[in-house]
């Protein structure tokens, strides 16, 4: 069990569990309400009270992606804090990061490990990953090309990691904190994207009693479906107790 820095008596941590959930909410209905106004006419900008949960999320995400990506943030979050509430989770949604996506879900249990949750959906199409490439590829399931898949989210989750040994004041961590504590990176894929099931042997890993795709990019990373969240998180921490 790692040792915890001691905050400061003015530190604040960043928006996360109770609160961060709802100001998902916020953004969530905010994004609704400005697509239906906008589909009908054109919206000016005046007189507008923007929500506080959009101002802080709303534009980390394109906006033709911000409302499905609001309601899949919410409904992981709810579901976590539901979960794990009892063991001290801590789930702070939508964690900016300088030149990349951000960090959907940065999720911390403190003392015992920590985990980066990408949530990512290419619609009806299956991920395919290319070990001689080291490259996730995009197959539709009518076709047999592949397209790789950019920004690679295997990449960014590893770029994660570093991020946060350089901002760990954030979160109030130690150095050593940051550094030492078990990190589980971890790719959701969102229906109806799924991964398919042709993959090597080799390339999946047993985590509790769960077998899951750990694909080796800048370190591992493990790709799950969005129905094994919680089952994972649990097998994860287990681990770590």
């Amino acid at each position: 069990m790692l040792a915890v820095k001691d905050p400061q008596p003015d530190f604040q941590l960043p928006p996360h569990n109770e609160a961060a959930l709802e100001m998902l909410r916020e953004a969530k209905d905010y994004e609704s309400t400005v697509a239906l106004a906008a589909s009908g006419a054109a919206l000016g900008t005046g007189g507008i009270v923007h929500p506080l949960g959009w101002l802080l999320f709303g534009l980390a995400y394109k906006p033709l992606v911000a409302t499905q990506k609001f309601a899949r943030l919410e409904k992981l979050t709810a579901l976590l804090l539901d979960e794990f509430k009892s063991e001290g989770i801590q789930v702070f949604p939508v964690v900016k990061v300088e030149s990349n996506n951000p960090i959907d879900l940065f999720v911390r249990f403190p003392r015992k490990t920590h985990l980066f949750i990408s949530i990512r959906s290419k619609g009806e199409r299956e991920i395919v990953y290319n070990e001689a490439r080291e490259v996730l590829q995009v197959k539709r399931k009518d076709k047999n090309a592949l397209k790789i898949w950019k920004p690679c989210p295997l990449v960014e989750l590893a770029d994660y990691e570093k991020w946060l040994n350089k901002n760990r004041d954030l979160f109030g961590m130690s150095s050593r904190e940051a550094q030492k504590t078990p990190t589980a990176k971890v790719l959701v894929l969102w229906p109806p994207t799924k991964a398919v099931q042709t993959h090597n042997d080799h390339l999946y890993s047993e985590v509790g009693s769960m077998r899951i795709l750990a694909l080796r990019r800048k370190g591992t990373a493990f790709v799950i479906q969005e129905e094994e969240v919680t089952e994972f998180v649990r097998a994860w921490l287990a681990k770590y107790r």
